[in-house]
């Protein structure tokens, strides 16, 4: 019977084992895979796949950036001398400007004359950058010359201040507004909830009678269970209404809201953690500190909130990853304008919510799908900081000194 015992014992222990390194290898071939995955826009040229940009041969410039090629195309930049050219006019010409400079019948049946007449205008107009197809790309044309496209660099990426990832002639990964909007929206969230979270855990922890804290307790660790879609919907009739006209805005899908409905969110995580270090405070120290004549407030804040130190950090590195991680509640009241936040009076986009509203529609393989991926990195990164910062405190001693 005894060894029958240590056989199912043993059987048990092999089957854990098992379990915990296949999760561990499951685990580490996805984050392989979205590394993998998000390192392959390094690889991708600025300017659209399928689509060159061609110049008159008596043009300098050999390579362009991606940011000089959206300038130019934008109108922001109308001399070549402003990317390294000479002293000359900017011609901008477009595949579907063709189509009106010559009739079908110029272009054949089939448009098997396009290119050469694609080649015709590009030769004969100094000056001129031309944003064709590879299929169209005139061939044995000694008037042009194929501009070589800088590969995107990780700092187009990280440094980049535009994500617009359907721009033509060159789609723009600045992931810089994303960053910052996830951080804006994040840092504000944990400012309106470190506050609520911790009074309301002090009032659990050391004011609340029994019968009260049997009530509460379950009621705000419930709001954790709430799908953030419903957050989202509340944020949405509510919240977004209310903010614009309070503050007389022309919108109210803004910072503000954002930062709003993720405190809501945050606050069960900080409430329950906080309280839960507060309650686990010697008996003996709370007495000691009556028995010498402090009050109960002087307690609290001299002698409970210090000891759990630890604890309330902890809870409050868990809201912030709480905050940063939540995708449709932001997606859905915050205005999703992927620019520089400068208040929180603004529409700002995250980067769970970029992932989210994009991937769906970015064809497989292209930069697009890769940038996306390459946020899930970034995510990856600043969550996992987060998770490390967060077990670091929890296993941080007490102030055993007090």
């Amino acid at each position: 019977m005894k060894r029958l015992k240590r056989i199912i014992e043993k059987l048990i222990e092999g089957i854990l084992t098992v379990s915990g390194a296949v999760t561990t290898i499951v685990i580490l071939l996805i984050v392989v895979f979205l590394f993998r995955e998000g390192a392959g826009l390094f690889r991708s040229p600025a300017v659209e796949k399928g689509y060159v940009l061609c110049v008159d041969a008596g043009n300098t410039v050999t390579h362009l950036g991606p940011k000089q090629i959206k300038e130019i195309f934008d109108w922001e930049i109308e001399n070549w001398k402003d990317v390294g050219g000479r002293d000359q006019q900017i011609v901008v010409f477009r595949f579907e400007e063709i189509f009106s400079r010559y009739s079908d019948e110029e272009l054949g049946a089939d448009y098997e004359l396009l290119p050469e007449k694609l080649g015709e205008v590009i030769s004969s107009t100094p000056g001129i950058i031309a944003f064709i197809p590879k299929q169209y790309m005139p061939e044995n044309v000694p008037g042009i010359k194929v501009l070589r496209s800088d590969d995107i660099t990780l700092s187009d990426f990280l440094g980049g201040r535009e994500w617009i990832p359907t721009a033509t002639p060159a789609p723009q990964f600045g992931v810089l507004p994303l960053i910052m909007g996830t951080l804006w929206v994040s840092l504000f969230a944990i400012i309106i909830a470190l506050p609520l979270g911790l009074g309301v855990a002090i009032y659990l922890s050391e004011l609340a009678g029994e019968r009260m804290r049997k009530i509460l307790k379950p009621t705000i660790e419930l709001l954790a269970g709430i799908p953030s879609v419903v957050y989202g919907f509340f944020g949405l009739v509510v919240l977004v209404p209310l903010i614009q006209k309070v503050f007389g805005l022309p919108v109210g899908e803004t910072a503000l809201a954002g930062s709003v409905i993720l405190a809501i969110m945050a606050l069960p995580t900080i409430i329950t953690v906080a309280e839960d270090a507060m309650r686990n405070t010697p008996r003996a120290m709370r007495e000691a500190s009556l028995a010498l004549g402090a009050s109960n407030w002087q307690t609290i804040y001299k002698v409970i909130v210090p000891y759990a130190a630890s604890g309330i950090s902890a809870a409050v590195v868990l809201g912030i990853g709480r905050a940063i991680g939540e995708t449709m509640a932001v997606l859905m009241v915050t205005g999703n304008a992927a620019v520089m936040p400068h208040s929180l009076f603004e529409p700002v986009r995250t980067i769970p919510a970029t992932i989210a509203a994009e991937l769906g529609e970015a064809p497989a393989g292209g930069a697009h799908y890769q940038a996306l991926f390459l946020l899930g990195c970034i995510l990856f990164v600043i969550t996992m900081i987060i998770s490390v910062t967060a077990e670091a405190i929890s296993k941080r001693q007490p102030n055993r000194g007090l």
